[in-house]
């Protein structure tokens, strides 16, 4: 039994346009194949969710949906989708927007859609790379010059694997359709199982005289230099593919596309916590008592930060906007200063007389425990 539509997509019946569109892509991006290699509960679920995206997307199908539920949509050629394939031919401006050329506007469309075509060869496959950015080049974005080796078109046959001045011929096997039907007969009647030939490999031709450079493949090795550009804001597991910057498909075929995966790399002094940055500072204890400025590096430079009188240690003191850019969206994180309070492992013998004498001091021992507790709750609320 079917699910409900407004249940799978997790929208309200009387949701808009808008909030369907931002749940449905929300769920495609969860589910996508893509992100789910070989998961097949995955593929169901984004099917699931396209079925429903597309129904509830339409005014008509809607209300024939509101009025009469799935059966409704019987008799109205609905017929959910054949595959995967189908989905993203019917939805690509779903998967659009974001930055231009960049990751959530190709993510889904990376290698997809691109089938064997009678007659134009075989498409190339993807390459993957991996491309490590510092944490400053995460913050502002930046263009980066990669150098791929990869098989690339032929230049002496075109890439058509023919020798220069021949032709590809039809295949005789299958009339240069293809295409070979297997016909069988049962009790049940007769049935025809149509498969790609073999002898040309679904292509419909075949080379005569192989090219002497590609040995009648179409391709050769090479290596290309490609320039890619990394907004700012990406993070570790986000990838960027460049359409057709793959391997080169045999005898004319579509070239796959180049998959370049964002790598974070360590930074000697931050840590980052989705888009905020954190920062250890070390202050010695007349600064954390009394009070202090001092200057501490952010990823656009150094700063100025207050300290104020009588800041514990473990307390976080936030920079607003010092952090990561928000991916897609306005706005920026913030840099997070967890503050620690210096203590000698060694003093001199002044430096000694001078700190008994500051423990019986009132100012410096804790009057009573409402103040402890004040003392933690300060900290703990620097987190939030």
């Amino acid at each position: 039994m079917k699910r409900d539509f407004y249940e799978i997509l997790g929208v309200s019946r009387d949701a808009g346009a808008d909030d369907i569109k931002s749940a449905y892509r929300k769920l495609a991006m969860q589910h996508h194949p893509d992100r789910n290699p070989g998961n097949h509960e995955a593929e169901e679920k984004f099917k699931e969710a396209a079925e429903a995206y597309e129904v509830l997307s339409n005014n008509d199908k809607r209300q024939r949906y509101d009025r009469f539920g799935h059966d409704g949509l019987r008799g109205s050629g609905e017929q959910g989708f054949s595959d995967i394939n189908d989905i993203f031919s019917q939805f690509s401006d779903i998967f659009g927007g974001g930055f231009g050329g960049g990751i959530f506007e190709e993510m889904f469309g990376g290698g997809r859609g691109r089938g064997r075509r009678q007659g134009h060869g075989t498409p190339g496959s993807d390459l993957k790379i991996q491309l490590p950015l510092t944490m400053e080049e995460v913050a502002t974005g930046v263009e980066k010059t990669l150098k791929i080796k990869r098989q690339m078109s032929c230049d002496d046959c075109s890439g058509t694997g023919a020798r220069a001045g021949t032709s590809l011929a039809e295949c005789p096997v299958c009339h240069g359709s293809g295409e070979l039907r297997q016909v069988s007969r049962s009790l049940f009647g007769q049935f025809v199982n149509v498969v790609p030939c073999t002898n040309c490999s679904g292509e419909g031709r075949v080379v005569q005289e192989p090219c002497p450079t590609c040995q009648g493949d179409g391709r050769v090795s090479g290596e290309k230099t490609i320039k890619v550009k990394v907004p700012a804001g990406v993070s570790e597991g986000n990838y960027i593919p460049l359409r057709g910057q793959g391997n080169a498909g045999r005898k004319g075929g579509e070239a796959g596309d180049l998959i370049v995966y964002i790598r974070e790399q360590e930074h000697d002094e931050f840590r980052r916590q989705d888009d905020d940055v954190l920062y250890d500072l070390v202050i010695g204890f007349s600064d954390a008592v009394l009070g202090t400025e001092v200057e501490v590096p952010t990823l656009s430079g150094r700063s100025k930060l207050k300290v104020e009188a009588g800041t514990p240690a473990g307390q976080v003191l936030r920079m607003r906007d010092k952090g990561i850019p928000h991916l897609n969206t306005s706005g920026r994180g913030d840099q997070l200063i967890r503050v620690h309070v210096y203590v000698p492992k060694k003093v001199s013998g002044p430096e000694k007389e001078l700190l008994l004498q500051m423990r019986d001091m009132n100012g410096f021992v804790p009057s009573d425990r409402e103040e402890s507790k004040s003392f933690f709750s300060k900290i703990f609320d620097s987190f939030s």
